[in-house]
């Protein structure tokens, strides 16, 4: 039998194409036993996919009939603080999708709650699992880049703005470009300088192609009704004197259609993310070191057993709930700054 019961809570594209695959890649470990959404028909159309057995409207009804130990939660931002202090209330383990919250009080509540019931309570910010990223903490852990005391992190895209579902609502989503690209970026620079709080945050944000609409990549959308940031930019400095020079984008107007990397400069190495390329120095001479061979892995099906290795205590490089509770403190000063 497996070790855990997981419920899906929002029935989106994101548990279709992403959570639901990756927890059945592992029957052994856990079984999917309930699909709950707002609308009962995407709840039951979604669970008849995927063939599994119960549908919800109603999640209080979902805990009594199913008893989960395990819940993924893929709802608009909005729901992600109640649906996650209910879920942790009935003693489940939580992977929460990103960003953790609309604010840093309501990512610290989580965080508090789930600590005090002796829960996981994980974010899903995958790119953590890239070969890319495992060999950056390699060379961080063997000293090859010395002290990290700048990074420079984006997510662009030059005219992404979601033509669907509620990424242009502010008050569904809390934010635009910042809160839902921005943050993966941002999740790894923060980890590369092991989660410190930083000092001072300054941070602007932009409207002006949201607002104007035109011709979009990715569907269109209402310029009446966009609410959000088209385009953020952040810098924050740190009490050791380092510092991140962030920028993300829904729409901006670039060459690439989207651009997404990390530079990350030490006192004795620096790196490119991707592609992976160490700057460095080989027998007194300058040298960049490129690694062609690293494979690409299902970072989804990875981050979901790390998340489910957290839940066992294992060791495990998942998003932890206090790491989401600095990181959703960062983006609200970034908002308050701009």
């Amino acid at each position: 039998m497996p070790l855990f019961r997981a419920a899906i809570i929002g029935g989106g594209s994101i548990a279709d194409k992403n959570h639901i695959p990756a927890l059945q890649q592992l029957p052994d470990l856990v079984d999917i036993v309930a699909v709950c959404s707002r609308d009962l028909t995407k709840a039951r159309a979604l669970a008849d996919k995927h063939n599994i057995p119960h549908a919800f409207a109603d999640a209080a009804a979902m805990y009594r009939q199913c008893s989960p130990n395990v819940v993924v939660i893929c709802t608009p931002n909005s729901l992600h603080h109640p649906y996650t202090m209910q879920a942790l209330a009935q003693g489940c383990h939580v992977l929460c999708e990103k960003p953790p919250a609309l604010t840093a009080t309501e990512a610290r509540d989580m965080a508090s709650l789930a600590r005090q019931n002796g829960l996981t309570l994980a974010y899903n910010l995958q790119l953590r699992q890239t070969r890319e990223w495992e060999l950056l903490m390699r060379c961080k852990d063997e000293g090859r880049l010395g002290e990290i005391y700048h990074i420079k992190a984006h997510f662009l895209r030059r005219r992404g703005i979601p033509g669907w579902g509620y990424f242009t609502n502010k008050a569904m989503q809390g934010g635009g470009a910042l809160m839902d690209l921005g943050v993966h970026v941002l999740d790894l620079a923060l980890c590369a300088l092991d989660y410190a709080a930083p000092a001072q945050v300054l941070g602007n944000t932009y409207d002006f192609i949201g607002k104007a609409g035109g011709r979009g990549l990715m569907g269109a959308w209402d310029p009446k009704a966009f609410e959000v940031e088209d385009a953020c930019t952040a810098y924050l400095s740190f009490s050791n004197k380092a510092s991140i020079m962030l920028s993300t984008s829904f729409a901006l107007n670039t060459q690439a259609d989207k651009d997404r990397n990390l530079e990350i400069y030490g006192s004795r190495g620096g790196v490119k993310l991707f592609p992976f390329t160490l700057h460095t120095e080989v027998a007194g001479e300058l040298a960049d070191i490129h690694f062609p061979y690293l494979e690409q892995d299902d970072i989804q099906l990875k981050n979901t057993i790390a998340f489910l290795d957290a839940c066992q205590g294992k060791p495990s490089n998942v998003c932890t709930a206090e790491q989401g509770a600095v990181l959703m403190d960062v983006i609200e000063r970034t908002y308050q700054s701009a």
